[in-house]
């Protein structure tokens, strides 16, 4: 057998690895929406049921994610990764031969598990495996340009594959990835050891946080359906609440908490959280309703509504390179302001679509502007949200901002949505009517980013900020405050 590659190599060849599993990752989150009209037609869905297809994996994912990150701190991030690829590349398998709408979902829901599993473990081993400092800043400039493309590419990939092969390679595509990653992650990336003398699990903190938190997801993708007012929808928000609080309850009387609370007393890790929430609240919206706006009132097809993703997905690559060069200069703090401030007025542009507009007026201007912001917020957010982190709560981190950003974009899209629904009312087939809800809800967006660009100069710490670019510039990285 060959040698394992140089210790320095390694450390960037791991990145490559773990960054490709990330994209595969997010990319799930949005292959399939292109999809979903070959799907309907061929397993029968009911229109109602189709969205269930992509539900299902959001909810599951954004359920578990947290109980991901801390199993991986507890039983080795390296050996929940590569359980997370195997499960997920089997399910995805599976997915592409369903020959039934219960089969298939079934199959989403497994992948969006393998997916709960492998993300907060990657970005755990990212943060550990690089030094905090100019080193982690590029490693997490690649992480969010993958992560932030991800979903851009996801359009534009399951439009050719939908379009020339069918719906099933779809799923079948991210097998082979999912499997070479699992095969390849020992000769590249060690296991970790969590430091406690015994591997002891809080069950009822991780039953109740996974339950309340999926509840959660289930009541805000639904709800336009079942109605913000039904009996539904308020029963379950009131079952999730009662859960989440039986959460903090179980904490903190554990002797070895799923969550130690601890990790907050950080004021930059709960800001970060914060304004990730918002960041998706507003970002994973514009993907669907630029999607819609480009398909139902311009009239592209699948496969040139997924080209038209491109330039987009190229200008978050660069922009997120470019912003982890910016952190290490400026700090996190201004470089994630300046990114919020762009996607607000990315998405104020947007809120001006009409039926008679123009690609490059109406989708690419707005969108590369929001794009240079994506990549700009997401790259300094994910920075602060594990700067001062021990090693040993770094999944732990890693699952709060994934799960803050999971969250945030299913409460967007159902807040964004049911404000489209209310603009449009009976007028779905009419252009006018349809480009003035997907307006309104573009601007209700940008209303969330400019919120979140004014919360992060409150919540987000100055002096952390500061500390990092002094910690940098003396190759210091101590002299970033850890809580313990």
């Amino acid at each position: 057998m060959p040698s394992s590659p140089p210790k320095a190599d390694r450390k960037w060849l791991a990145l490559v690895l773990l960054a490709s599993a990330q994209f595969v990752v997010v990319l799930d989150a949005s292959i399939v929406n292109v999809a979903l009209p070959s799907i309907g037609r061929d397993l029968e869905f009911a229109q109602e049921d189709l969205a269930w297809v992509v539900n299902a994996y959001t909810l599951v994912f954004g359920g578990f994610l947290l109980l991901g990150g801390r199993m991986a701190d507890l039983l080795g991030r390296r050996r929940l990764f590569m359980a997370g690829l195997v499960l997920f590349g089997t399910a995805s398998l599976v997915g592409g031969f369903a020959q039934s709408e219960g089969q298939l979902i079934a199959a989403r829901a497994a992948q969006g598990l393998g997916a709960a599993l492998v993300s907060p473990a990657a970005l755990s081993i990212v943060t550990t495996l690089f030094t905090e400092g100019a080193e982690r800043n590029k490693a997490l400039g690649v992480w969010g340009a993958v992560a932030g493309g991800g979903g851009a590419a996801g359009v534009l990939l399951g439009g050719v594959l939908t379009s020339q092969l069918g719906w099933e390679w779809v799923l079948w595509t991210l097998t082979p990835v999912a499997f070479i990653a699992a095969i390849l992650t020992p000769r590249l990336i060690d296991e970790s050891d969590s430091g406690a003398d015994t591997k002891t699990f809080d069950v009822a903190g991780a039953v109740s946080v996974t339950a309340g938190l999926s509840l959660l997801v289930y009541a805000l993708v639904d709800a336009n359906d079942a109605g913000w007012g039904s009996t539904q929808t308020i029963g379950l928000l009131g079952l999730t609440a009662a859960l989440l609080l039986t959460f903090v309850f179980v904490e903190s009387r554990s002797s070895a908490p799923l969550v130690p609370f601890r990790i907050f007393r950080l004021r930059t890790l709960r800001g970060a959280n914060v304004i990730g929430l918002l960041i998706g609240m507003s970002l994973f919206s514009m993907f669907f309703f630029v999607s819609l706006y480009m398909q139902q009132v311009l009239g592209y097809g699948a496969l040139k509504a997924g080209f038209a993703y491109l330039p987009l997905a190229l200008t978050i690559i660069f922009a997120a390179g470019l912003a982890s060069v910016l952190v290490t200069r400026l700090g996190f703090k201004p470089v994630l302001v300046t990114g919020l401030t762009l996607i607000a007025v990315g998405l104020l542009w947007f809120s001006f679509v009409s039926p008679g507009g123009t690609f490059v007026g109406d989708v690419l201007f707005p969108s590369l502007l929001a794009a240079v912001g994506l990549g700009f917020s997401f790259v300094p957010v994910t920075i602060a949200a594990v700067t001062g982190v021990s090693n040993s709560d770094a999944g732990l981190a890693s699952g709060l901002i994934n799960t803050s950003q999971q969250i945030g974009g299913a409460l967007g899209l159902a807040v964004l949505s049911a404000i489209s629904i209310s603009t449009i009312g009976d007028r779905g087939r009419d252009p006018a009517a349809l480009a003035e809800g997907f307006g309104d809800a573009f601007l209700a967006g940008a209303a969330v980013a400019a919120l979140g660009a004014l919360l992060a100069l409150t919540l987000i710490s100055g002096r952390d900020s500061k500390a990092h670019v002094e910690a940098v510039q003396s190759g210091d990285p101590e002299a970033v405050p850890v809580v313990a």
